[in-house]
């Protein structure tokens, strides 16, 4: 028995995210070839055209991938914290520790800005500040952060937070590195909460 038509394709599509993510992940972008996603996923280079367009195609349907997963995660990690600032201050920090992760360091940090250009003007980006926003707005309900604009701080959040991750993904000694990101940008983050 066929499958419908719509699950065909979310398969097709599928196995040539998983295969490039596979490829990106270990070899990297540049070195990367059609042929190694097409080959793995048993599809044609059409298969590829069709859904992606080409190589960088590819790319921004992984890159949608593992932020998806990356938001989730953070989500988790928030949702663990004693109280909403706590976990507010978790899931920031954890966002640059997740540039020591290779496949996310690779993909996110590396070859993401090098392929697609500026990570602030990623297509998710919007979406992160939002999100930033809202958590900003719960925190100033409680009373928890001082009066400031709350999509000027998300803002101010993100760029930071993308700026860490992407200094410790570049760098010769990433551990290093991260430690010294996370501790300034607690300091950061602290300078917003109120003091009783």
């Amino acid at each position: 028995m066929r499958k419908p038509r719509q699950e065909m394709i979310a398969e097709t599509r599928g196995k040539l995210i998983a295969a490039g993510r596979r490829a990106f992940g270990t070899i990297g972008y540049a070195e990367a070839s059609m042929d190694d996603f097409t080959g793995e996923a048993g599809l044609t280079r059409g298969a590829l055209y069709h859904h992606f367009g080409d190589k960088r195609g590819l790319l921004q349907a992984v890159i949608i991938e593992i932020d998806a997963e990356m938001t989730e995660r953070l989500n988790e990690v928030s949702a663990a914290a004693p109280t909403r600032w706590q976990g507010f201050v978790d899931e920031c920090s954890a966002y640059i520790e997740m540039a020591l992760e290779p496949e996310i360091q690779r993909i996110m940090f590396r070859d993401g800005p090098a392929v697609l250009g500026d990570i602030s003007q990623w297509q998710n980006t919007p979406g992160c500040i939002a999100a930033l926003s809202r958590s900003l707005d719960r925190l100033n309900a409680d009373s928890e952060i001082i009066d400031i604009d709350t999509e000027t701080a998300a803002r101010l959040i993100n760029g930071a937070s993308s700026h860490m991750a992407l200094w410790i993904a570049n760098a010769e000694n990433p551990e290093a590195v991260s430690k010294r990101a996370v501790a300034g940008f607690k300091a950061m983050l602290g300078s917003l909460r109120r003091q009783e």
